[in-house]
């Protein structure tokens, strides 16, 4: 049985920094499309980064230039380093992932499995 828990959200002022993990387990040894999306209250989920099995990276606009989306050399750990945070990035953020076919999708929250969210307040 596959899953995903994430950690490390919490609560910064503008311009602090968090770092979110998410374990992954249950995949064995394939190949894994992996990425983050967040949602605010009242909010259409938002794709934030994407990272395939062989470490390419997309970003949506809004966070390029302050977030990174990287794996442990296991790649069984996803982080987002997200820094110079602002209130407009406080949302529950997810950790999605699914079995690579090829090419991964753009989309994070198109993948097959999510984890349980944790949720990240950034305060003016």
């Amino acid at each position: 049985q596959v899953q995903l828990v994430e950690s490390g959200g919490g609560s910064v002022q503008a311009g602090g920094s968090l770092r979110l993990s998410c374990v992954a387990s249950g995949y064995g040894y394939s190949p894994l499309c992996m990425g983050w999306f967040r949602q605010a209250p009242g909010a259409q989920r938002e794709n934030v980064a994407t990272i395939d099995h062989a470490g390419r990276t997309r970003y949506t606009d809004s966070v390029k230039g302050r977030f990174t989306i990287s794996q442990d050399n296991a790649k069984d750990t996803l982080f987002l380093q997200m820094n110079s945070l602002k209130p407009e990035d406080t949302a529950m953020y997810y950790c999605t992932a699914e079995v690579s076919g090829g090419l991964c999708g753009e989309i994070a929250y198109e993948y097959l499995d999510r984890g349980q969210g944790t949720q990240v307040t950034v305060s003016s």
